[in-house]
């Protein structure tokens, strides 16, 4: 992948200053070893009236497959054809920004000892990237540079020249032009949004990607016109870290406004309050539920269905006593995030021997799902329409045939008691019906009769006397394997 940042200059500026700036003389030809292969920087033009300095990143494919644990593009699994098949090596990505603050870290902070004056001076800049992935096409690449001072030109990548039929790939060659940038807010620019239009991340996304993005987005994050849509994507769509990132951004903002530092604005909650015990979710409440549920039936090998982004996956690798974990689900997405949260590339041999990630869908049977002790669909029942339920059930109760499967769904009883839910409305989008407790109880002992199980059930959540909790739990058990022990 490949980048270039052109400036002008004149006999008393002369272009070559951006040697300077960039801590890399346009005598010579450098190279830098990073985490995927190795940077190189050269000039392939420097005199007073023009400069052009050039960033190639040279990927390693192998050392990509050999992190990634063979998982493919992003840690995707069951996607063994990108390991060998991808655009890492050609496309701007969050690879080459990764690059660009390791190679031009002094110019990313606006650093010159050489020159300390001329960081902070604005000049003509030209930067070009022949091939960067654009999900929301030239239009949002524009909604994204323009309002920061740039003149762009994003042009749509014919998927074949040869075949014009076919029309234009999700990428762009893009051409950034400024005469009133400092060469330390365009690259800061670069390295929030190239992993932004590419909406993917080569490593797993913490707590920490929040601090770099706060300083690389100072001065004009803020007030950007996409702040939620960068924010989201920066961050992998990691929506609690997004939260955290945007109340931070509403704090500068904030202070910006009434021309005050930041801490003098986050004052309003006393110190003691933070230590106040805070009500546990409901979410932690039903995997604590499913946790003790599948001890108690004595599970060790256990089948997570719908597994979503995988924290019941994470819980259950938590706990020892579960010796193989398998997390299913239809969404290679949903696979990918779940990936990046078990941390699967950087998992040790042993823990990683303990779970796997396979994409499959309910409504089918599949024989990589039997001979488990439990299964687990927490929470997806209420995703399918009605008319699909049955086949879930033969896939699940039929075919895999577990000893134990638990299952949760909302109580559409309790939607009465959440303040922020407008009347007649389910908890979720997506959702195509919420139960009451005795259509999700007639349901499941219909599903028991009809598969030789027997079910109890469980609330979880505060049961609150008139409308029941929040949500229900059935465990269903082998008639059969009652009739052994006994």
């Amino acid at each position: 992948m490949f980048l270039t940042i052109t400036t002008t200059g004149t006999p008393a500026r002369p272009a070559t200053d951006l040697g300077y700036l960039l801590h890399k003389h346009p005598d010579s030809a450098q190279q830098f070893s990073t985490s995927y292969g190795v940077a190189h920087v050269f000039y392939p033009e420097a005199d007073a009236e023009r400069c052009t300095a050039a960033l190639l990143l040279e990927v390693d494919a192998v050392a990509l497959v050999r992190r990634g644990k063979g998982k493919g593009r992003g840690g995707a699994p069951d996607a063994a054809l990108a390991q060998y098949v991808n655009d890492r090596p050609y496309a701007a990505s969050s690879l080459l920004a990764v690059a660009i603050g390791n190679v031009f870290s002094s110019a990313l902070r606006g650093v010159c000892r050489a020159l300390p004056q001329a960081p902070a001076q604005p000049r003509p800049l030209r930067v070009e990237v022949p091939a960067l992935p654009a999900r929301g096409g030239p239009g949002l690449v524009r909604r994204l540079f323009e309002p920061l001072g740039w003149t762009v030109t994003a042009e749509p990548v014919a998927l074949d020249t040869a075949f014009p039929e076919w029309g234009d790939s999700r990428y762009v060659g893009l051409v950034l032009e400024s005469e009133t940038l400092t060469l330390s807010a365009a690259l800061r620019h670069l390295y929030v949004l190239l992993p932004v239009l590419d909406d993917a991340k080569h490593y797993w996304v913490t707590s920490e990607e929040v601090d770099k993005l706060l300083r690389a987005g100072e001065g004009w994050l803020p007030g950007h016109p996409e702040q939620r849509l960068i924010t989201s994507r920066y961050l992998s769509r990691r929506w609690s870290l997004t939260r955290q990132a945007m109340e931070r951004l509403e704090l500068v903002r904030l202070a910006e406004t009434d021309d005050s530092e930041v801490e003098d604005i986050d004052n309003a909650v006393e110190e003691e309050t933070e230590t106040e015990e805070q009500p546990t979710p409901l979410a932690a409440q039903r995997r604590a539920a499913i946790l003790t549920a599948l001890k108690r039936a004595g599970a060790a090998r256990v089948l997570d269905l719908g597994c979503g982004q995988g924290q019941l996956v994470q819980a259950l690798l938590k706990d020892p006593s579960f010796t193989e974990v398998v997390g299913v689900d239809v969404s290679i997405r949903a696979l990918t995030i779940a990936s990046r949260r078990l941390k699967l590339d950087r998992m040790g041999e042993r823990q990683a021997a303990r779970v796997r990630l396979v994409q499959g869908s309910l409504a089918y049977t599949d024989r990589r799902l039997k001979g488990y002790d439990a299964a687990v669909l927490s929470e997806v029942i209420e995703h399918l329409d009605l008319p699909r339920l049955p086949a879930l059930e033969y896939a699940v109760f039929g075919a895999a045939r577990p000893r134990t499967v638990l299952v949760t769904t909302p109580n559409v009883e309790y939607n009465v008691r959440w303040e922020t839910l407008p009347a007649g409305h389910r908890r979720h989008g997506d959702h195509r019906f919420e139960w009451t407790r005795s259509e999700f109880r007639s349901w499941a002992r219909q599903v028991a009769e009809r598969h030789g199980y027997d079910v109890e059930f469980t609330p979880v959540g505060p049961d609150d006397p008139e409308v029941g909790p929040p949500t229900q739990m059935a465990t269903f058990t082998s008639a059969a394997k009652e009739a052994k022990a006994a």
